[in-house]
């Protein structure tokens, strides 16, 4: 989700430079609803995997396509491009810098570019100008109104300032332990605050846990809402407290404020939140980093990348937030 959403300053500035062009966006089904309502994106392929690359790929192959950007990178979007067929852009992954960055701590890179830059490289021949602003992601309106419902139902954020958190992440690695989340929520509950947890259906017990602490004044929203409706809590919400996921990039993509808690990678990969109001939590250990993209288990057994950073230190960085 991360990456996905990270692309949108490349679509806004290629709509800029060519308004008159017909922008079709591929993705996968389940990440559709983060460009629903675009108004960069004239159509949105959403791709099942269960339909295989090769049906993918021939209807591709119908559509008369002057430029093709491949802004993944991957494995498979390279044997998309085998089959498809025509000249494509891509962008610089650094696979080497980052391989002797994670095996020996040795920090070969000379593009210091964030990733959201490094995919304009696709569209070198398009001549697409960055405008410095976030990325960005529409809500339609009813995701907001939907929010607003939920919101409304537990009363919060009425009186009280309202914060979104996000404990869960796809890699055990990259989430904060659940017991720095309890106590955060506590104190922020304590300090006047009202909560909602957002998450996707996978970290329901996990966000239902964390919010258990600070009921009635916390809630949980994890699996309740898809893409679209946990942009508009997030929306909603004054600021946002994150791991090192697709939901930190989502709040900077709605306009709230961010902090984003990093552990086993580092900012040299390129992902750090782009031109948007955040503060970055992290530490400088021997260690780090350990993965480009999170494991099951902290490779040394202390996870010390994240059980250092204390819930007092998070409330601080929330206080000191750009509003």
């Amino acid at each position: 989700m991360g990456d996905l959403i990270l692309t949108t300053p490349l679509l806004r500035a290629l709509r800029t430079r060519h308004p008159a062009a017909h922008l079709t966006l591929v993705t996968r089904a389940e990440y559709a609803p983060l460009f629903a309502n675009n108004p960069r994106v004239n159509e949105v392929i959403a791709w099942e995997p269960s339909s295989g690359l090769r049906a993918l790929a021939r209807r591709l192959r119908r559509e008369r396509f002057t430029h093709r950007l491949d802004l993944h990178g991957s494995l498979r979007s390279r044997a998309l491009r085998l089959l498809v067929g025509g000249r494509w852009g891509s962008f610089p992954k650094h696979r080497a810098a980052r391989a002797a960055l994670i095996r020996f701590k040795r920090d070969l890179y000379r593009d210091r570019r964030p990733v959201a830059l490094r995919y304009f490289d696709a569209a070198r021949g398009l001549d697409p100008a960055p405008d410095d602003r976030p990325p960005e992601v529409f809500l339609h309106t009813g995701a907001l109104q939907a929010a607003d419902a939920f919101l409304a139902d537990r009363g919060l954020g009425r009186q009280r300032t309202l914060v979104a958190v996000a404990p869960g992440a796809a890699q055990a690695t990259k989430r904060w332990p659940e017991r720095h989340w309890v106590a955060l929520v506590r104190a922020l509950i304590d300090s006047g605050r009202d909560v909602v947890v957002v998450g996707g259906p996978e970290e329901g017990d996990l966000a239902n846990r964390v919010a258990r602490g600070g009921a009635p004044r916390a809630a949980s929203a994890a699996g309740l809402f898809d893409m679209q409706g946990t942009g508009a809590l997030l929306r909603r919400s004054r600021a946002a407290l994150s791991g090192d996921t697709g939901v930190g990039h989502l709040a900077t993509a709605v306009g709230t404020p961010v902090v984003i808690l990093m552990g086993p990678t580092v900012g040299a990969f390129g992902f750090r939140p782009y031109n948007a109001r955040s503060t970055v939590l992290e530490r400088k250990l021997s260690c780090r980093p350990c993965s480009s993209h999170g494991g099951d288990r902290c490779p040394l057994g202390h996870h010390n990348c994240l059980e250092t950073i204390l819930p007092g230190e998070v409330l601080e960085a929330l206080r000191r937030l750009p509003q």
